[in-house]
């Protein structure tokens, strides 16, 4: 739930952003998402759930991009 509302609000506020740099402020809010269950349970921190998704992700997609 926490880390949910993190990313609603972390999506809300990439409107405010450049018009450039929206799609990436969209790409944060959902990547928050993607572990948020998983992080949330062993984080109590709803932020730092949120924070620990999107580094993950990150991380998967460096490691993608490297075996291209």
């Amino acid at each position: 739930m926490g880390v949910k509302d993190v990313a609603a609000r972390w999506l809300k506020a990439s409107r405010a952003l450049k018009k450039e740099d929206q799609v990436y402020g969209q790409k944060v809010a959902e990547m928050a998402k993607m572990h948020s269950s998983e992080a949330f349970y062993a984080l109590d921190d709803p932020l730092e759930a949120a924070v620990f998704s999107v580094l993950v992700e990150m991380m998967k997609e460096r490691e993608k991009k490297r075996e291209e």
